[in-house]
């Protein structure tokens, strides 16, 4: 389960998403699930970018609304150049997570995205997970991993 829940927080970070079909489901209890999830959750901050990796590179596959993200202007189709002067042009999403956990002190990130023929210079800021993003993080969660307690079955 502990695997499980660090993958879901990673997604969180870079964006709200669901886990793969072709994963085990979680073997812990539903209720224990969410309480970790809250746990983990709380206090931390997000982006609120769906990232893609391309190989070579990573480019925005979509932005959850009212996010950091968005507010920065950010789009789906934006390619990842360099994150806080650390070049992505070549990065893994594992290599942008750690980028992303070493400005959660700041929670500043400065970006160069390309988008189209042009370069642009982003400015963005990872903010606390909302009680509402939370809440479709579980729900997503539950759907994949609880399918019954999710259904309203217990």
């Amino acid at each position: 389960m502990a695997h499980r829940i660090s993958k879901l927080i990673f997604v969180a970070l870079v964006a709200t998403a669901t886990l793969s079909a072709e994963e085990p489901r979680c073997g812990g209890a539903a209720r224990e699930c969410e309480q970790k999830i809250r746990q983990m959750l709380s206090g931390r901050r997000y982006l609120g970018a769906t990232i893609e990796d391309r190989n070579p590179g990573l480019v925005i596959k979509s932005i959850e609304p009212d996010s950091p993200a968005e507010r920065a202007g950010l789009e789906p189709g934006d390619r990842l150049i360099a994150v806080n002067g650390n070049k992505l042009t070549t990065a893994s999403a594992r290599e942008f997570k750690q980028i992303l956990a070493s400005a959660r002190e700041t929670g500043g990130l400065f970006i160069i995205i390309a988008r189209g023929r042009r370069y642009t210079k982003v400015d963005a800021r990872l903010e606390p997970y909302t009680k509402d993003v939370i809440a479709k993080i579980i729900s997503a969660h539950m759907a994949q991993s609880h399918p019954a307690t999710a259904n309203g079955q217990h």
